[in-house]
């Protein structure tokens, strides 16, 4: 098999100024590879001593514009050059502040070469660049293993189907895979799903019911949306993974279980650490392995083959593909940031082969009118009487709710709990919606109310 190299860029961090340890006076660390993660919690790639740092602070990534440093809503924050930044790009060299710490970072030129498979699919994956290429790398190596798995990325990156495919190459591919999606259940339910309940536990439990954990013993389960897991019911999780046993709601007899877990979700965990929305002790027994599935904006050149994949799917011959996605439409669909990532432009695929027609990207999500109110509803615009009912209504209350949701999530600062409220709904309503429009409440200062 043709392989490709691939570059692991080599950072210099040199620890300036740390109060509680500076009788050992400036030390340096030198680190490869592309993620660089600061704080006082051992894990860290650099790991500072003093109570002013957050136990993970920030992280530095390394892509095409050099290094990008993301505050992970530190207690203290962070500063590059002078300035506090929550998100801040830099060239090569920069003089940090976390908390009362300071570090001077600087890239060095490239620290080795790897080289990686050059494969163009990974099982129903698919992608040509050098970021998912190295993801069908990891994955072999983390499918073939039994240990739990924790997939981040943003919403509609794929995770789930990253999930499956790790579930049918694993030891346990001939076994149950059992999906529960954290953030569509009610949070009082969401226990009864895990680990089950007998009959009377409740109002409204009639019989006993086995839950996610009994049904796939010997088998997977898969946690989607982890991070919306209630902060109460996650040392029950953490005792289920620890002890390999559960109790279902209602019962005092543990029940063993022998499972895989793998879970995923679109938020920062580093950040919900931080703030105490999430269980440090859960959050290291569901990473034991982490894979980071991109961004489609950052293999934006994998389109075209997703565009072809997504037509075979649906049963369009590869001779009548070129007929509907030109290479000029092609090109206009890379120029576009696709905010809802692989999903997106599935949906776009399918709704252009019901139109038999592709509308350029750029033509399908207008900016807002600058003068107008983000809070006022989308003027109402001329429909066209070439597309079936349907889909103009359904086009048309998608806009609504987009529009509508921005302003109220902004309106209330990003917190959940209190949208619902200001809205009139159900939050859990709420959440479904904002998670079907990739929307990303506003950073907060505390959780949800």
């Amino acid at each position: 098999m043709r392989r490709i190299i691939d570059v692991v860029p080599k950072l210099t961090l040199e620890v300036c100024r740390e109060p509680l340890a500076a009788a050992d006076g400036p030390r340096t660390v030198v680190h490869d590879g592309k993620v660089c993660r600061i704080g006082t919690h051992s894990t860290n790639d650099l790991v500072l001593r003093d109570p002013s740092v957050s136990r993970f602070h920030c992280k530095l990534t390394f892509g095409d514009k050099g290094w990008r440093l993301q505050d992970n809503e530190s207690l203290n924050g962070t500063k590059v050059d002078g300035v506090r930044v929550r998100d801040a790009d830099f060239a090569s060299e920069a003089t940090l502040a976390l908390g009362d710490c300071i570090v001077h970072v600087s890239g060095l030129e490239a620290a080795s070469e790897v080289s990686i498979p050059n494969v163009a699919s990974f099982g129903a994956l698919t992608g040509t660049s050098v970021a998912m290429r190295k993801l069908f790398a990891s994955l072999e190596k983390v499918a073939a293993s039994d240990i739990n798995v924790l997939i981040e990325g943003d919403s509609g990156t794929g995770k789930e189907l990253v999930a499956s495919e790790i579930f049918q190459r694993g030891p346990r591919a001939e076994k149950a895979f059992v999906i529960v999606d954290c953030g569509a259940i009610s949070p009082n339910l969401i226990e009864s799903e895990l680990f089950g309940h007998v009959r009377g536990a409740f109002t409204g439990a009639d019989r006993d019911r086995v839950g996610a954990f009994e049904a796939a013993n010997g088998g997977t389960v898969f946690l989607d949306e982890i991070g919306e897991l209630p902060l109460e019911l996650q040392p029950k999780l953490l005792r289920a993974l620890e002890s390999r046993e559960i109790r279902r709601v209602g019962e005092t007899r543990a029940r063993k279980v022998d499972v895989r877990v793998i879970a995923a979700t679109n938020r920062d965990l580093d950040r919900e650490v931080n703030k105490g929305r999430f269980r440090e002790d859960l959050y290291f027994r569901l990473a034991v392995m982490v894979v980071r599935v991109p961004s489609l904006r950052d293999r934006i050149e994998d389109v075209p083959a997703l565009v072809a994949s997504f037509l075979t799917s649906l049963g369009v011959s590869s001779h009548d593909q070129g007929g509907l996605f030109s290479p000029h439409v092609l090109a206009d669909l890379a120029d576009h940031d696709w905010p809802g990532n692989v999903r997106e432009l599935r949906n776009y695929v399918e709704r252009s082969l019901v139109l038999k027609e592709a509308l350029p990207a750029s033509r399908r999500r207008a900016p807002p009118h600058p003068s107008r109110d983000a809070s006022e509803p989308e003027p109402p615009s001329e429909p066209s009487v070439k597309i079936p009912f349907k889909l103009a209504k359904d086009a048309a209350v998608d806009a609504f709710e987009r529009t509508y949701l921005a302003a109220l999530l902004e309106a209330a600062g990003g917190n959940i709990s209190k949208a619902a409220r200001n809205g009139g709904m159900d939050r859990m309503y709420l959440h479904r919606l904002v998670q079907k429009h990739n929307l990303r409440p506003a950073p907060r200062d505390s959780g949800d109310e």
